[in-house]
Formats: structure tokens, sequence, C-alpha cells
């Protein structure tokens, strides 16, 4: 049998795939928000960005996972 998986590993990737995302997002934005004309694949990766952003602060609080417990 394998090693048991424990909610807190889980939760942990979670929140760090969270940051990560937001991070990613934010740059993508701004990045976005300072150019003269926005192309379609800008435009592309922004939304892709922000929809896995929405996704996975769904399933945090879906999971009751709080950050002031991991940081």
């Amino acid at each position: 049998m394998g090693k048991k998986i424990k909610k807190y590993d889980v939760d942990r990737q979670l929140l760090d795939a969270f940051y990560e995302i937001e991070n990613e997002w934010k740059q993508i934005e701004s990045f976005m928000g300072r150019s003269f004309e926005a192309n379609q694949a800008g435009r592309q990766q922004e939304t892709l960005a922000r929809a896995k952003y929405l996704f996975l602060l769904r399933e945090a609080r879906h999971r009751n996972v709080s950050a002031k417990w991991y940081k």
C-alpha cells in the first residue's frame, strides 16, 4: 500500500498554488494595464490566470483552508 496523503499536505499544496497563480495573474494584469496595445494572446493569458485563481479560491473555501495557519 502507498503512503496515505494527509489533509495538511494537500491544503499546503493548494495554498502554494493559490499564491503562485495570484502573483502570476497580478503580473499579467499589471503588464496588460501598462501596454499601449493589448493583444488577443495577452488577454487570453490574463483570463486564464484569473480563472485559475478563482477556481483555487473556491476550492480553498470549500476545504475551509485558512492561510493564517500555514504561513
